[in-house]
């Protein structure tokens, strides 16, 4: 038997065991599948940029004593709330300056009352000296008393009336010392309250930057306290698409850098002013609450502005591929094939399509994942 007639044999024996020979391609039933057309319409304009997300209070914890660092009872990542213990520094120094303050007042309280004491004597003396020079003057009009006695008790009248006067001055100095003394020694108490570091709202600590050992000065910063209650999104926008911002009160707002990001809305609240060294306005956006919002997470913002042309297609319309973005386009001939898109933004349940498809250009609506290029297919009402 010749080698042909072997290659033959077995070729018929394989479909006799198949039971049936293959159908051509041209006899595979076609696909039923949903088509649409990429059509124009009408989208507002849309720009977006990208910012971070930062809470909406941030407190830096610092302190007013050059002192050494005791304790710090939080870490990062710490909640607190509004007056809890964060940091405990040296504070022996401000507690003697308070002891001897204290001292200092309790001396002038006892000056205050020795003057008042001097006050009620110089007052009893000069009341004494009225009344004798007033008996004095009632016998000198009658020629009792002589010329002399009536000016001995006035002279004794008008020098009690200058203690008297002494005294009071001496009283209002007392107790001028008095009350700068209470001053010192309250000033001495806030100092001495200035060696404990307390949380000033309730929120979560984002960085601790001291260890114990270490020197707080005045002005460094120790731990950064930060609001949970509300974040916000800044932003930085030229001067055109700052105007268009400052005139729209919503936004769309995504959170991470993801290649599905999720679009939030969000409240335009404030425009800044122009930064004169990168020519750009910071823009806020105020973001809705979640538990899971943190500080430092990149963010872009979407602005919406005038309405312009744009082709699009249902979203569901794109198959990704790596990178890429292709739709499956159907051909006069009823086939499919991958073509290749640039896609723009999504506007509901809308892709814009940059470039790769033209006006009226049908393609599946749906794609599903055993559809193959080339494929034919039955287009069926969507």
């Amino acid at each position: 038997m010749k080698p042909m007639d072997v290659v033959l044999s077995l070729s018929l024996l394989t479909a006799a065991c198949a039971g049936e020979a293959p159908l051509p391609a041209t006899d595979i039933p076609p696909t039923p599948v949903a088509t649409v057309r990429a059509e124009l319409v009408e989208l507002p304009s849309t720009f977006e940029a990208g910012g971070i997300v930062r809470a909406r209070t941030t407190a830096a914890i610092a302190s007013r004593l050059v002192a050494p660092v005791v304790s710090v009872r939080v870490r990062a990542g710490d909640h607190v709330r509004r007056g809890a213990l964060l940091i405990v520094l040296e504070g022996r120094e401000t507690t003697a300056a308070r002891l001897r303050a204290q001292a200092v007042a309790s001396g002038s309280e006892e000056g205050v009352r020795a003057a008042d004491g001097s006050v009620r004597a110089a007052e009893a003396a000069v009341a004494l000296a009225r009344a004798t020079h007033q008996r004095v003057r009632a016998l000198h009009d009658r020629r009792s008393a002589t010329p002399q006695e009536l000016d001995q008790a006035t002279a004794a009248l008008d020098g009690a009336q200058a203690q008297l006067d002494s005294a009071r001055a001496s009283q209002a100095a007392a107790m001028a010392s008095s009350a700068a003394a209470g001053a010192a020694v309250e000033a001495a108490a806030a100092t001495e309250a200035y060696s404990t570091l307390t949380a000033p709202f309730d929120g979560v600590i984002t960085e601790r930057l001291v260890d114990p050992g270490d020197v707080a000065t005045p002005g460094r910063r120790l731990l950064t306290l930060e609001d949970t209650g509300g974040h916000q999104l800044e932003v930085s926008l030229d001067e055109a698409r700052a105007v268009l911002a400052s005139t729209v009160q919503a936004a769309s707002v995504s959170l991470g850098d993801t290649d599905r990001p999720e679009w939030v809305d969000a409240r335009v609240t404030e425009v800044g002013r122009l930064d004169a060294a990168s020519h750009s306005f910071l823009v806020t956006l105020d973001l809705p609450q979640a538990a899971t919002m943190r500080s430092g997470v990149f963010g872009r913002a979407r602005f919406s502005g005038p309405m312009r042309k744009a082709l699009v297609i249902p979203a569901s319309a794109a198959v990704r591929r790596g990178q890429l973005t292709f739709v499956y386009a159907v051909s006069d001939e009823g086939r499919v094939r991958l073509q290749p898109i640039s896609p723009g933004s999504r506007t509901g349940d809308r892709l814009e399509v940059l470039a790769g498809l033209s006006e009226h250009a049908r393609v599946v609506a749906a794609p599903s994942a055993s559809l193959v290029e080339g494929a034919r297919i039955q287009e069926t009402a969507r």
